[in-house]
């Protein structure tokens, strides 16, 4: 029913900032809230950001400060501005809807912070 597809990963210094996308296809008309996942290589899993439907956003303790979540509902796209970024937020990226009745995962963008 959506797909979600994620960009603006890549490599990038230390110190760094990258805005990662999140596009949907189509506009959500239920309550919902995307998450902002990352996972790196040997690690769980890990929320780092999230907004509802309703505008409400939370950002991870471990990344507050240097991450922000927002979105363009005329886009139907939510962002993820991170900035000063660190080699341990090397990771795959990964986007989530949520709704009352279905998640919905993005394919992930690789994110590498490497000098």
């Amino acid at each position: 029913q959506v797909q979600l597809v994620e960009s603006g990963g890549g490599l990038v210094q230390p110190g760094g900032s990258l805005r990662l996308s999140c596009a949907a296809s189509r506009r959500i008309f239920t309550i919902y809230t995307m998450g902002w996942y990352r996972q790196a290589p040997g690690k769980q899993r890990e929320l780092v950001a999230s907004i509802t439907s309703g505008g409400i956003t939370n950002v991870a303790d471990s990344v507050k400060g240097r991450f922000t979540i927002s979105r363009d509902n005329v886009k139907n796209t939510v962002y993820l501005q991170i900035n000063s970024l660190k080699p341990d937020d090397t990771a795959v990226y990964y986007c989530k809807l949520v709704t009352a009745s279905m998640s919905y995962w993005g394919q992930g963008t690789q994110v590498t912070v490497s000098s």
